[in-house]
């Protein structure tokens, strides 16, 4: 089968431990950007299909690859979520916006 998408760093060994033959290559940054925003999109989908905990923690993984690419800090992804939930709120409260 021909895929051309981005894996996990294990993928390739574990298709050799199971007798196949992975034909890899490493993608340049550009392509590397690009591909990262197809998994987050394909892993969002895939959430979106089975609404399980293995496909949220796969879209967790692409979002660590998108700050490590960026360089965004973790951390500060998580002080600016913080505060965007103090500024704008959480979804805790189900408010669905009718009208405005």
């Amino acid at each position: 089968m021909v895929y051309d998408k981005l894996v996990r760093d294990n993928i390739p060994e574990i298709i050799r431990q199971n007798g196949g033959k992975p034909k890899t290559r490493i993608a340049a940054p550009e392509e590397f950007w690009q591909k990262l925003k197809e998994k987050l999109r394909e892993e969002v989908t895939e959430f979106l299909e089975t609404e399980n905990i293995e496909e949220l923690a796969d879209i967790l993984e692409v979002i660590d690859a998108v700050c490590a690419f960026r360089q965004f800090d973790r951390n500060e992804l998580s002080c600016v979520k913080t505060q965007k939930a103090k500024q704008r709120g959480t979804f805790i409260k189900r408010i669905i916006l009718i009208e405005s």
